[in-house]
C-alpha cells in the first residue's frame, strides 16, 4: 500500500451530495474514489418532484444512476462497500480508510455518509412497497403537495411530532397525530398550538400497521385509516468516521462544518445530510459542488496542481476527449 500514490480524495456515501462532490472533483483531474454502502435515502423515493429540470418528476433510483454515470465518465472510480475504520496520520496528514477490499490512502477525505430515517413497526418489505405507493412518506417539504386535502396520519409525539403536523396541517385539513409507544406526553403550550390548527390526536401504542391498496391502516388505541402516513420518529446521523478521527459534532448529532465545508480536522470535509441542514436533494449537491471546489482549493495551496505542458501527445488525447 506504501508504494502506491495516495488518492487526492476519497469520497465517503455516493447520495446527490457524495456524487456532486466526485463529478466536480473528477473535473478538476483530481485522483479521486467514490465508496458507497448503498443506503442512500435518495433511492427511497418514488418520484421527486423538487428537483429542478424534471418537470414530471424523477425517481430517485434514475437519479443516482444517472449521476454515478456521469462521474464515471470524468474518470470517478465508485465502489460499493462500507467503510469501517477511518485513521488521519498526524505526521503525514494522510487519511487511512478500511474498507471491504483492503485500506485506502488519501490527502484528503469528503464524509457524504448522510442519515437513517427511524422506521415504524413494519416488516422492511412491506414498509419499502408501502413508500413507493406513496402510503408512507418521510419529508413533508419533499412530498407535502401530495398529499393535498387527503387523510394524513403522523406517528410520533413530542416537539417533532407537533411540528410536523403543524407543517403538514398546511396542506390538508385531515392530520392527526398518533403517538408511538403510549399516550401523548405534551406541553400544555403544544397542546394548545394543535388545537389550535384543529389536529386530532390519538394515543398509542400502535400495534400493526397494514398497507392496503390505497390507503394504510393504523391500529393504536382505535384504528385509523389514512390515505399516507409520515413517521416522525427522528434519524441517526452517520458519524462514527467523524468520531474516529476526532471531528467537533454539533448539539444535534450532525458533523460540524464552516461556510466552505471544512471541519475542524484538516483535510476532512463533510456536506449532505450528515451535515445540519435541509434535507433535501438540491441543497446537498449545492453542498457537494462547494465541498468539492474547497478541496480543490485547498489541495492546491500544499502543492500547485499544475498540469504538463501542452505537447502533441496530450493534443490528440484532448482531441479524441481522452
Amino acid at each position: 500500500m506504501s508504494d502506491t500514490p495516495p488518492l487526492d480524495c476519497l469520497v465517503i456515501g455516493g447520495g446527490p451530495a457524495g456524487l456532486t462532490a466526485a463529478i466536480y472533483l473528477s473535473r478538476y483531474h483530481l485522483a479521486i474514489m467514490v465508496v458507497d454502502g448503498g443506503k442512500s435515502r435518495a433511492a427511497w423515493i418514488p418520484t421527486s418532484h423538487n428537483h429542478a429540470g424534471f418537470p414530471d418528476g424523477i425517481n430517485g433510483v434514475e437519479l443516482l444512476e444517472r449521476m454515478r454515470e456521469q462521474a464515471r465518465r470524468f474518470g470517478t472510480k465508485i465502489e460499493s462497500g462500507q467503510v469501517t475504520r477511518l485513521e488521519r496520520d498526524i505526521d503525514t496528514g494522510l487519511f487511512t480508510a478500511e474498507w471491504g477490499s483492503g485500506p485506502v490512502r488519501a490527502r484528503s477525505v469528503l464524509l457524504a455518509t448522510g442519515v437513517t430515517n427511524r422506521r415504524p413497526p413494519i416488516d422492511p418489505e412491506i414498509h419499502d412497497d408501502a413508500m413507493a405507493r406513496g402510503l408512507i412518506r418521510y419529508c413533508p417539504i419533499c412530498d407535502g403537495y401530495e398529499v393535498t386535502d387527503k387523510r394524513v396520519g403522523i406517528i410520533g409525539t413530542g416537539e417533532r411530532g407537533v411540528a410536523e403536523a403543524v407543517f403538514l396541517r398546511s396542506y390538508t385539513g385531515d392530520v392527526t397525530l398518533v403517538a408511538p409507544d403510549g399516550a401523548h406526553q405534551l406541553a400544555s403550550e403544544e397542546l394548545d398550538r394543535l388545537k389550535a390548527v384543529d389536529i386530532r390526536l390519538v394515543d398509542g401504542p400502535i400495534t400493526h400497521i397494514e398497507p392496503g391498496e390505497s390507503t394504510i391502516a393504523v391500529q393504536a388505541s382505535e384504528e385509523l385509516t389514512f390515505d399516507s402516513i409520515y413517521p416522525a420518529l427522528g434519524s441517526d446521523t452517520h458519524i462514527q468516521l467523524a468520531e474516529m478521527v476526532g471531528a467537533t459534532l454539533t448539539e444535534d448529532c450532525c458533523i460540524g462544518v464552516d461556510d466552505h465545508q471544512r471541519t475542524d480536522v484538516d483535510g476532512l470535509y463533510a456536506a449532505g445530510d450528515v451535515v445540519h441542514g435541509l434535507d433535501q436533494i438540491s441543497h446537498a449537491m449545492g453542498e457537494g459542488g462547494v465541498a468539492s471546489t474547497t478541496i480543490r482549493n485547498d489541495l492546491a495551496k500544499l502543492s500547485p496542481l499544475l498540469r504538463d505542458p501542452v505537447g502533441e501527445e496530450s493534443l490528440d488525447k484532448l482531441e479524441s476527449g481522452a
